[in-house]
This record gives structure tokens, sequence and C-alpha cells, in this order.
């Protein structure tokens, strides 16, 4: 019986509109934006505070930049994966 049940639900989500996971994926695309222009911010103001701390500032800044655009990337699969189905 829960066969039936997981094969509808694979049915229903297949259905998505791809102008629906377009504007998914955009809406999506706005936490990693703020986040990317937060980093570089706090990484220019701790600059300007601190000029000697840059190099270990930068390290962290770089870190912090790729798991943030990892999250756009998701959507940006996530997307794919929507639109294509």
């Amino acid at each position: 019986m829960s066969n039936i049940v997981l094969a509808q639900a694979a049915e229903t989500a297949s259905s998505i509109n791809p102008g629906l996971a377009a504007i998914g994926y955009g809406l999506g695309a706005i936490g990693p934006g703020i986040g990317v222009g937060l980093i570089w911010a706090a990484v220019i103001n701790g600059t300007a505070r601190q000029p000697e701390a840059q190099g270990k500032l930068m390290g962290i800044a770089w870190t912090t930049f790729v798991l943030t655009e990892v999250l756009a990337l998701i959507g940006l699969v996530v997307y794919f994966i929507a639109s294509a189905a």
C-alpha cells in the first residue's frame, strides 16, 4: 500500500511548472546573494580596523563564500531537476 502512495507522490512532484521553479530559484538565490555581500562587507570592515589581520580574514572569507555559494548551486540543480521533469 505504501508503494502506491510513494508512486503518487512522485507523480505529483514531477508536475511542477517550470515557471514556478524559476521563481523559486530566484527567491532561493536571494539568501546567498545577501550572505556574500555580508561576508565581504565584514572583511572590508575588519581590514579597515586591523590591517595586519587581512590574511586571516581573507582565508575565513573565502571559506564562508564557498559554503554560501554551494547553497545557490544546490538551488540551481534543484531548479533544473524540477524544470526537466
